[in-house]
């Protein structure tokens, strides 16, 4: 008798697909920028860089390295070298997110030596650190009462999933959310989105300004 040996295969992992998505709806992402004293200077760095994660989907690691000469006042974009990447990206600085910026950096932010945009503000003052944007988040999560399921994401990744999770669902394309996040290759964002291959078919149109996309959202 001829056995059935499939049952003595594992499975086969993707690692890709393991990984969901933790995006939140968008009415939690503006319960936690409300969240947020901007009354003293520690909250007009939080606003700034939640703004930066929420609106933008920078990374934490590129929010950390920003320095002045990311920002493009005259032509309202920010120009960054994505750490992970390597890759260029350039984004239109929205008004809310470079408003935030310049108020922190007029009201907000620590006299140093230093070009990098974002410090700590206790000793030693320097440059913040991925961890610390993480606990920045989540801080802000729970006094925004915003529920986290077990195993969902809370930091500033999940800001970045939710932006993109925003923008499929206005009807984006999947290349415009693919150069808003940095991404060369579209699969990598459908992998991001958990897109399945139909979506994926009805997704893959040509890109249009990105500006467009964003001021649409966020008019």
């Amino acid at each position: 008798m001829t056995r059935d040996l499939s049952v003595f295969v594992p499975p086969v992992r993707d690692s890709k697909r393991d990984h969901v998505p933790s995006a939140y709806p968008p009415e939690d992402i503006e319960r936690l920028l409300a969240a947020v004293d901007r009354g003293n200077p520690k909250g007009r760095r939080d606003y700034a860089i939640l703004l930066l994660a929420s609106r933008l989907g920078l990374r934490a690691s590129d929010i950390c390295q920003l320095t002045f000469d990311n920002f493009h006042w005259e032509s309202n974009t920010l120009a960054i070298s994505q750490r992970k990447t390597g890759d260029a990206l350039v984004l239109p600085l929205l008004n809310e997110v470079g408003e935030a910026v310049i108020e922190y950096l007029k009201y907000g932010r620590p006299t140093i030596d230093t070009d990098v945009v974002f410090l700590r503000h206790s000793a030693p003052i320097g440059p913040l650190t991925s961890p610390t944007l993480h606990s920045i988040v989540t801080k802000y999560m729970g006094r925004a009462g915003i529920t986290i399921p077990p195993g969902k994401k809370h930091g500033p990744h999940a800001l970045r999933h939710s932006l993109a999770s925003a923008m499929l669902h206005h009807d984006a394309t999947l290349p415009v959310i693919s150069a808003a996040l940095g991404h060369i290759d579209s699969r990598t964002t459908a992998i991001y989105l958990t897109i399945d291959l139909t979506q994926l078919r009805t997704l893959a149109l040509p890109v249009p300004p990105l500006r467009a996309n964003w001021e649409g959202m966020y008019a």
